[in-house]
């Protein structure tokens, strides 16, 4: 498995796999071939479906600011490898092409090149959580030992300023006011939340808070601001919600938070690793599922629990989001999305209260549900990964939306 930060990247939202991966693709190819008096980009599948409610093109735009790009949109063709693939070329004076690269954008911001190969170096001895609990009952130490075991001890320095981005996008969301950009003029809720909360006694404020954070960050990911994947952007809110309401009940120290991130990191890189953390490979439980996974492994980290809990926990997270669609309704992450990471967090939560009732004895092993998940997600139909044809993204059209002209337009 790769680096924790291969997984936890800061960058600009709606979307790691649709926005901060095509970005990153765009900066490599010109940087490869600065010259070109001209380029062109193929997008495909749910990249071109959904890519400009994604705001694929203005992101790969920004890198091509002042140069001659032609951006194509093929929703109805695939590439082999992924639903998420480019063709990229560096057009002649006669504008054929000259240089031609194949890319996937597979979840999370991370690339993989067409011919299956450039991916970043795998550092870790293990694969499974089954393996690294052996070693975590070996050493007689905790997860988060084994990642700094692996990763050395700069991990720390790279998760305490992913954590400090974090808490830096719940702030901006809280307070931030007005209507989010897009067609459904979705109000910002975040404020709201938080201020309501507030005003409620005791145990009352824990909804309110647990919530009110995941919109904050959802929020500012819907806007284009500055969030951390975890794992990817469209579930970005999910984490920093958990950490920052245990933060503040449990009275938890920095270090304790990234350390609870360094678990929850693992657990996020075995569902990457073994299965996948893209919408558009195996639907929402790839990533808010991924997500309430890692934050209820967190979770039950900070509350006291031990590796089987935290495994238990981690479990949970995706057994319960076995099956969840990814259907954006007029293709933006917005609805179901930004609700979705505020009772993502709340279930993260109560994962990790369950588990820590038992002894972390189960049925299921985690690794088994990531198996399940995988599986669950090749047998979904398209439409419902995250191309916006089924689910809601079909049923619901929101009063003085024409989704019509929003389809015609992703297809244009």
């Amino acid at each position: 498995m790769e680096s924790l930060r291969e997984l936890y990247r800061i960058g600009a939202g709606p979307s790691a796999s649709h926005t901060m991966g095509p970005k990153r693709a765009a900066e490599l190819f010109l940087a490869r071939n600065p010259n070109a008096p001209a380029y062109r980009v193929t997008l495909f599948a749910s990249l071109a479906a959904t890519g400009k409610g994604h705001l694929t093109d203005t992101a790969i735009l920004q890198v091509f600011a002042g140069r001659k790009l032609d951006i194509q949109w093929k929703p109805r063709e695939r590439m082999p490898l992924h639903p998420n693939g480019m063709t990229w070329e560096a057009l002649d004076d006669a504008g054929q092409s000259a240089v031609t690269w194949q890319v996937y954008s597979v979840g999370g911001g991370a690339l993989l090149d067409g011919d299956g190969g450039s991916a970043p170096a795998r550092i870790y001895p293990v694969k499974t959580m089954k393996e690294a609990l052996d070693w975590a009952a070996k050493h007689n130490s905790p997860l988060w030992k084994f990642v700094e075991h692996v990763e050395g001890k700069d991990i720390w320095d790279y998760l305490a300023t992913c954590w400090k981005a974090m808490q830096e996008a719940i702030e901006r969301g809280l307070e931030s006011y007005g209507t989010l950009p897009g067609a459904l003029k979705l109000k910002r809720k975040a404020h709201r939340h938080y201020q309501q909360a507030k005003g409620r006694p005791g145990n009352l404020q824990r909804t309110g808070l647990l919530t009110s954070y995941a919109l904050a960050v959802s929020e500012e990911n819907a806007s284009g601001g500055t969030v951390v994947t975890a794992p990817t952007c469209g579930a970005c809110g999910v984490m920093p919600a958990v950490l920052r309401w245990l933060k503040e009940t449990l009275n938890a120290d920095d270090r304790q938070i990234l350390r609870a991130m360094a678990t929850a990191g693992l657990v996020g890189n075995f569902v990457k690793h073994n299965a996948s953390i893209s919408g558009a490979a195996v639907g929402c439980q790839g990533e808010v599922g991924t997500a309430c996974s890692m934050a209820a492994a967190a979770a039950a980290q900070l509350m006291g629990g031990d590796s089987k809990q935290i495994e238990y926990a981690a479990e949970m997270g995706i057994e319960h989001h076995l099956g969840l669609t990814c259907d954006p309704v007029a293709g933006l992450v917005q609805i179901p999305c930004i609700e979705r990471n505020a009772v993502g967090a709340m279930r993260a939560v109560d994962c990790a209260d369950y588990a820590l009732l038992s002894d972390g004895s189960h049925e299921i092993p985690f690794d088994t549900v990531v198996r399940t998940m995988k599986a669950t997600g090749e047998d979904m139909q398209e439409r419902y990964r995250e191309t916006s044809e089924g689910g809601l993204a079909k049923m619901h059209v929101p009063e003085g939306v024409d989704i019509k002209a929003i389809e015609a337009n992703h297809c244009a």
